[in-house]
């Protein structure tokens, strides 16, 4: 390596997010020229897994996309494919939806506050370093981890490729008497989740701001988890106001059969996932983005915490667009779920049947969710005896990614400007920008290659 002409820095291993993926920075000088992130793994095929098949089918295939956050795919296939169908589940099987939901953000949430982010604020290049040195709080994350997969393995009758879900409704409805246990570690999950945001408020935090339209889903009374409208924060820029402006903008919205029209994808040379914008902009969705969209209608618990810990008031207008405090964002929103889901368990009342008749149709249908990385769509088009023709998923993490590559082009920027960091500095820098965001690259882990060019170099 030279501070001459070219200089290559390679990161093997990166653990701590799901799946491979290789970053390569371009610097001319002092100026970065490009920064791509570059997701080398072979294509999946979930959408030509999906043609052919019957309507009745999308929830057990679309599961095994994610290991951690199944439920948002299978709760996705059940909106879009009963809405090709004109069906409508309401009533306590919603209630039911939801609550399953609960428990994902629960687990999901809580595994990469715990075990993939914590460790970047704490100085540990590992949970089981980070295990060694701060026990009781690893301990508390696995315990809410937990109580999340808890609600997912009774409602779902497995924690893992939940299998109890289908169109309509569920295979099976728990009994009053089934939650009631549920509720009791939930009730302690719930002190668990108050010291989680408080905890991980202690963290110091880069003075860092993102200029990126945000999208989530809004329901007004509530805060959007299993269905919605989307909706559009714009970004600061666009106000005059600066990238790390706190300061909530008004919104727009549109139907989510219309997500097509504004959310364009496209396929990128360096990479084998998609990209997409927002209206031809970069956007953002995810905890931020929610946060900002849905903020105002967090329970009083949650709405509590966050103003206490310096995230200010939704209510008031104040969001949050620091990358790195996303992880406080969470917390709050792990806060929230507890407390949704004791909710909607001291409510239940066991709805009559455990699902409605979905019977098939011609159509094309639409469906979002919120899974705990963000908006996840998905499209199917039927024929008249229910088949599926056409299939379109898309996922948070493809939605992020030019927001993230923008990201690390600005703070890689401001770091260049600060004074030649090393290969140490950057190499850091960059994973720590990657993981504020929690990227989903796969159901698998763990590798970043980070390629540095430099040239024209005065040093």
């Amino acid at each position: 390596m030279t501070h001459r002409g070219s200089r290559v820095l390679h990161v093997g291993s990166l653990a701590r997010v799901e799946g491979e993926t290789a970053l390569h920075l371009g610097l001319d000088g002092d100026q970065v020229t490009e920064a791509r992130l570059a997701i080398y793994e072979p294509p999946r095929f979930f959408e030509a897994f999906l043609r052919g098949r019957a309507h009745t089918e999308p929830p057990d295939i679309t599961s095994r996309v994610c290991g951690i956050c199944p439920v948002a795919y299978q709760l996705s296939a059940c909106n879009a494919v009963e809405d090709a169908c004109g069906v409508v589940v309401d009533g306590q099987l919603t209630a039911l939806r939801r609550l399953l939901y609960c428990g994902e953000w629960i687990e999901s949430q809580t595994l990469h506050i715990h075990l993939l982010h914590a460790p970047d604020f704490l100085g540990c290049d590992s949970a089981i370093e980070l295990a060694r040195t701060h026990r009781a709080d690893v301990e508390r994350g696995l315990r809410l981890k937990q109580a999340g997969n808890a609600i997912i393995e009774l409602l779902g009758g497995r924690a893992i490729h939940p299998v109890n879900v289908r169109v309509g409704g569920f295979h099976r409805l728990p009994t009053a008497t089934e939650l009631r246990p549920l509720a009791e570690r939930l009730r302690r999950a719930r002190d668990d989740a108050e010291q989680t945001v408080r905890w991980v408020a202690g963290f110091e935090f880069p003075d860092a701001g993102c200029d990126h339209d945000l999208l989530a889903l809004s329901q007004p009374g509530t805060y959007a988890i299993e269905s919605g409208t989307p909706t559009v924060m714009p970004a600061p820029h666009t106000a005059g106001l600066p990238a790390g402006s706190d300061r909530a903008l008004p919104t727009r919205t549109f139907a989510v059969r219309e997500f097509d029209d504004h959310v364009v994808e496209s396929q990128v040379p360096y990479s084998t996932a998609l990209h997409s914008q927002l209206d031809g902009r970069r956007h953002l969705t995810g905890s931020l983005a929610r946060y900002a969209v849905s903020g105002r209608w967090l329970s009083p618990l949650a709405l509590q915490a966050a103003a206490e810990v310096g995230l200010g008031d939704p209510r008031q207008g104040t969001i949050c667009r620091n990358p790195f405090r996303s992880i406080i964002v969470r917390a709050v929103e792990v806060l929230y779920a507890v407390d949704e889901a004791l909710r909607l368990i001291e409510a239940y009342e066991p709805a009559p049947h455990p699902g409605v008749e979905v019977p098939p149709r011609a159509g094309t249908g639409h469906g979002a969710t919120e899974a705990p990385r963000g908006l996840l769509y998905h499209r199917y088009t039927l024929d008249a005896r229910g088949t599926i023709t056409d299939a379109s998923l898309v996922p948070p993490t493809a939605q992020n990614q030019g927001a993230i590559e923008e990201d690390l082009r600005r703070l890689v920027q401001e770091r260049m400007a600060a004074g030649e960091p090393t290969d140490a500095e950057l190499t850091t820098l960059c994973e720590r920008a990657i993981r504020n965001h929690d990227p989903c690259i796969s159901c698998s882990a763990h590798f970043l290659d980070l390629t540095l060019d430099r040239t024209g170099s005065t040093r």
